[in-house]
């Protein structure tokens, strides 16, 4: 199962990026799925920067990903500040930009890309877990 440390800094993403990559090249994604999950590993690693680590500096964050089978598995875990997505109110996409809220489209994003998004935050820290199958 392969796992990099990251430091929490939005000059690594694509750094993220590509090891995200890598993991879903070797599963057989296709080219768009590839960028979609790069994307959805990309929103929730700025997150984690922006609203985690906010005013922290030289924080780290442990990337796990993992294929089983036909799908990918990327958790994210950090020491940062905890979050509650649930929290996050649906985005009204259809609005007028002018007219929209600022935020909730990093979250937004990763639940409508990824099968399965799942968080949960105790002592030891933050872990946000991403599923996707193929095809």
């Amino acid at each position: 199962m392969p796992k990099e440390t990251f430091q929490a800094k939005f000059e690594y993403l694509d750094e993220i990026r590509e090891f995200v990559g890598a993991i879903a090249t070797q599963g057989g994604f296709s080219d768009k799925e590839i960028y979609n999950i790069q994307l959805a590993a990309d929103e929730a690693a700025s997150n984690i920067i922006e609203h985690a680590y906010e005013g922290i500096k030289d924080a780290l964050m442990e990337i796990t990903c993992n294929m089983e089978g036909s799908t990918i598995t990327i958790s994210m875990f950090d020491k940062g500040k905890s979050f509650d997505p649930s929290n996050v109110k649906q985005p009204d996409v259809e609005a007028d930009l002018s007219e929209r809220q600022i935020g909730g489209l990093g979250v937004f994003l990763m639940r409508k890309i990824m099968d399965d998004v799942h968080y949960e935050s105790n002592s030891k820290g933050n872990l946000l877990v991403m599923k996707k199958r193929r095809g």
